[in-house]
């Protein structure tokens, strides 16, 4: 019998929501043409950022997030009570919302979008996307991202198995003078960046625009992921700072137990609806 690796594990998991999205509204969307994309500067990304806080404040999107963010937190310290074999995966988890956080930030583009119509947004107005006819696209698209952030869980295991493991560390203050204080660690620590700005890079290419694409028009998922990688491909510098926004404001975010997420995830799903807007013209 053989026992897969988590990479190999990971691999089949992309595979399988492969196949799971591939005649997602083929025939439906087959002549339907891709919307127009067009430039934006630095400053555009700064305006965005301004706006997202103007829909957080409005919104108080912060009673979503505190019902996803805690029981994530609960989860990972509930596991570490009972062993460290998890621990080298702390990280990588955590650095892993930069790939699911368009897929968690869909229902914060539908509020920002009732606001642009002046509507009153409210937490619940993200659970009125389930009558969309574009689920089946971002559901699609969604396994699609999670199955990305199964293979850089896997990835940065293996890397942790071929650089300080294979063996779970004794304990935390162990693990981190591993991590800091030896030639395998500084090893662990430049792969682990080197990998990861990889798989940072192709989840922000297929769904920085994506999502908000599929909230706001009813495309097909192939339009939808197509026009996130044109729009990212014309406008690489602001595309690139972004994603550096992005990881800082996480990073920030995750520093107080995680608890600074509660903010900067709604504020960063926000703005990224209104990027979504500078970058996609209008129909």
């Amino acid at each position: 019998m053989h026992i897969r690796n988590p990479v190999e594990w990971s691999v089949d998991q992309l595979r399988s929501a492969g196949h799971a999205i591939e005649g997602v509204g083929r025939e439906r969307y087959q002549n339907q043409q891709a919307p127009v994309v067009r430039d934006i500067r630095i400053a555009d990304l700064i305006d965005c950022l301004f706006r997202g806080v103007d829909d957080f404040a409005a919104a108080r999107t912060d009673v979503v997030f505190l019902a996803l963010v805690y029981p994530v937190l609960g989860l990972m310290l509930a596991r570490l009570a009972f062993g460290y074999d998890m621990l080298p995966l702390v990280f990588p988890l955590v650095s892993g919302f930069a790939l699911i956080g368009p897929l968690a930030a869909v229902g914060l583009y539908e509020m920002s979008r009732r606001r642009e119509h002046g509507v009153e947004p409210s937490w619940a107005d993200a659970f009125g996307l389930v009558r969309a006819p574009s689920v089946p696209a971002i559901v699609g698209l969604g396994l699609v991202l999670m199955a990305v952030f199964l293979v850089w869980l896997g990835a940065a295991m293996a890397i942790y198995d071929h650089t300080l493991g294979p063996n779970a560390p004794a304990s935390v203050g162990a693990f981190l003078r591993d991590v800091f204080a030896t030639g395998a660690g500084w090893a662990l620590i430049g792969i682990g960046i080197g990998v990861g700005f990889l798989f940072a890079v192709l989840a922000l290419a297929i769904g920085v625009v994506s999502f908000p694409l599929l909230v706001d028009r009813d495309v097909g998922f192939d339009i939808a992921v197509a026009t996130s990688v044109r729009a990212v491909a014309a406008n690489p510098v602001p595309m690139a700072v972004w994603g550096l926004i992005v990881t800082a404001a996480l990073v920030l975010g995750s520093a107080p137990l995680l608890l600074g997420l509660i903010v900067v995830m709604p504020v960063l799903g926000h703005a990224t609806w209104h990027l979504y807007r500078k970058v996609v013209v209008p129909r």
